[in-house]
């Protein structure tokens, strides 16, 4: 097994990157499943609960590049004011975006927050990926 200062940023990358794929894969399983069980009202509850995980992994992806390039003290780091301002406001408009979503939409709530916890799961799989893999 590689030992942990081997990971590097391209690692990282490469390894959220194919945690948001497994997301949309497990998001159009799901809402099949939910729309089968608890009607369309439910499904898009789902689809936005997985969007809201895509998005937050999407946006951790793009800080911890701009301050591993500030640790990295390269010669022109991306600057960390416009990220974290689009950062907190992904925050924003994820909760409009909730609140929205339960307010118009009457499906069942555990849809939305099985949307929700997708994006932690598939994570969790791509860490697990990254543990069994065999050492190159």
């Amino acid at each position: 097994m590689p030992a942990p200062t081997a990971f590097t940023d391209a690692d990282l990358r490469r390894t959220l990157l194919a945690a948001l794929r497994l997301l949309a894969l497990l998001a159009a399983f799901a809402a099949a499943l939910f729309w089968w069980h608890f009607g369309w009202p439910s499904a898009v509850l789902l689809l936005i609960g997985a969007a809201i995980s895509a998005a937050s992994l999407w946006e951790w992806m793009r800080l911890m590049s701009a301050i591993n390039q500030r640790m990295d003290a390269r010669a022109n780091p991306r600057p960390v004011g416009p990220v974290l301002f689009g950062f907190f406001l992904r925050l924003a408009l994820t909760v409009a975006v909730l609140y929205g979503s339960l307010k118009l939409l009457h499906g069942t709530v555990f849809a939305l927050a099985a949307g929700l916890g997708l994006g932690l799961s598939s994570l969790t799989i791509e860490a697990l990926r990254l543990l069994i893999r065999p050492a190159a």
